[in-house]
């Protein structure tokens, strides 16, 4: 079968069947695959859908409330039709989609790309696409599109990671049945299997290994019994290996680790080994059966993705760079338009360091502190006020835990009012400090902004951009408030966000 392309009906569905989508549906995983996938394009939308025979359905979905369309005013059913994106720039333009009633009414859509979702058996299942509503004239650069195919790649790795878990699933089912009726049947049937098929007593002695086993390491059949499997083991992954199962065999609960095992050619291959406990009517637990699966190429492949998704984040990280410097370049001759290119340069340079905090990392390259920490966050944000001997803004209270979604709108939102505490509130004084005390409860996080020993505050007269974009952070994106007390001795704002806004959960 040819990869991508049409099928017919009894195929797609025998292959469908095989992947348990409705765990993969809406789930983190996928989540932050569409939310970047829309961050990179610069589009509202993007989806993971997968067609049957008559609807289309998403898997994920960022930007949307739907849970699918009928598959005959899909678009996807276009991109599965080749192997290739399938980028339209402007779909009034194309008489494919003209007429589309998704195009002619709401929600009026204007532009579209998608790579379509090819199985290892050569189906194309749905895509991973990208919409706005508005027109793209050049469609997607080349960056973009290398990023789109990426995370279809991802996509289709974590659809694969389902069929697998399911065939486990089924496998063990099966093995379980047939040591009911038969242990020589057991072996027949852990002999035939492609994965490494191990059984242990209850305390962990290892006393059967199945065909395949042998064949991969080339071990002479009975001398790994015991514990001498630690000898077929990458000498790294040995004490690891022998702790989580020492802890397994303690408390009852299910084995897994990823763990190089030797292969017959001398080489260390990548293998998942899981196991499970089988129990009496008593509870006891009277063996232990377990599996051994090659996943080298999939672990390769996954790093290799790891790489360019950090490549991806480094280059954005660039374009922040870029744009400062053309901003700083067009405002070069034209000394009346300094003031705002320096306000918008500095802007830049918050979201920047936002993003370089968030964005995926090397070992060698991660901030000192988590990731996804609230205080971190605000600490990179604030670096630049930081003053001899203390002072500048002080952060307290407690920890929240927020991503990459969230980033932006923070970053934003600290960076225009610690910029206006530079120029015109606290920290325009050699006195003058700022304390910023954040609160979680259980469904809201309370922000405290309070300067003191600064010039007196008297309110503004109009409403600046600089309000409107504190307005635009906190309430439009981050669905708060904003409460200001225009003290004489210091401003004070408080801003009440919903806890959820900060990371997906």
């Amino acid at each position: 079968m040819e990869p991508g392309g049409p099928v017919d009906g009894a195929t797609r569905a025998a292959v469908l069947a095989a992947y348990d989508l409705e765990r993969l549906r809406y789930s983190p995983a996928l989540t932050r695959i569409t939310d970047f996938a829309a961050a990179l394009c610069g589009t509202p939308v993007a989806l993971v859908t997968v067609l049957e025979e008559t609807e289309q359905r998403f898997l994920s979905r960022t930007g949307v409330d739907m849970d699918g369309t009928p598959r005959a005013i899909s678009f996807c059913e276009h991109t599965i039709l080749g192997t290739e994106p399938l980028v339209v720039p402007d779909m009034t333009a194309d008489p494919r989609f003209a007429g589309n009633p998704l195009v002619t009414g709401a929600p009026h859509v204007r532009f579209y790309a998608g790579v379509p979702l090819i199985t290892d058996e050569g189906v194309a299942l749905g895509s991973l696409c990208v919409i706005d509503m508005v027109p793209h004239p050049d469609g997607l650069s080349p960056l973009q599109l290398q990023g789109l195919e990426t995370l279809a790649e991802n996509v289709i790795a974590r659809l694969r990671d389902t069929r697998d878990a399911a065939a486990w699933r089924h496998a063990e089912t099966d093995a379980r049945r047939a040591l009911g009726e038969s242990e020589s049947r057991f072996h027949t049937l852990a002999d035939t299997m492609p994965q490494m098929v191990w059984s242990t007593l209850p305390d962990g002695y290892h006393d059967y290994y199945n065909a395949r086993w042998y064949e991969f390491t080339g071990m002479p059949e009975g001398s790994t019994d015991g514990e001498s499997w630690r000898g077929v083991f990458h000498p790294e992954d040995q004490e690891r290996a022998s702790a989580l199962w020492a802890r397994s065999l303690a408390t009852g609960e299910p084995y897994q680790i990823e763990y190089r095992l030797r292969h017959r050619d001398g080489e260390y291959r990548w293998v998942l080994g899981r196991a499970l406990p089988i129990r009496d009517e008593a509870g006891r637990i009277t063996r232990w059966f377990g599996t051994c699966t090659d996943v080298h190429e999939q672990k390769i492949a996954g790093d290799e993705r790891e790489v360019i998704a950090q490549e991806l984040s480094h280059r954005i990280k660039n374009i922040f760079s870029v744009i400062a410097g053309l901003i700083g370049f067009a405002a070069r001759g034209k000394p009346e338009l300094r003031p705002a290119a320096a306000d918008l340069r500095d802007r830049i340079a918050a979201l920047g360091r936002a993003h370089d905090f968030v964005r995926p990392h090397s070992r060698n390259s991660a901030p000192k502190v988590r990731q996804d920490s609230l205080l971190g966050l605000l600490g990179e944000l604030f670096a630049p006020y930081a003053r001899d001997g203390g002072g500048g803004v002080t952060v307290t209270g407690d920890e929240v835990t927020v991503d990459d979604r969230s980033a932006t709108p923070l970053a934003l939102l600290f960076h225009e009012l610690a910029t206006n505490a530079a120029k015109y509130g606290a920290l325009s004084s050699d006195t003058g400090r700022v304390v910023l005390d954040v609160r979680l409860t259980d469904e809201r996080v309370i922000l405290g902004w309070t300067e003191t020993g600064g010039p007196p505050v008297t309110p503004p007269t109009s409403t600046g951009f600089g309000s409107q974009l504190v307005e635009l952070s906190a309430v439009r994106q981050l669905g708060g408030t904003v409460e200001r007390d225009w003290n004489p001795a210091g401003l004070r704002l408080t801003i009440t966000v919903p806890a959820d806004a900060f990371a997906r959960r």
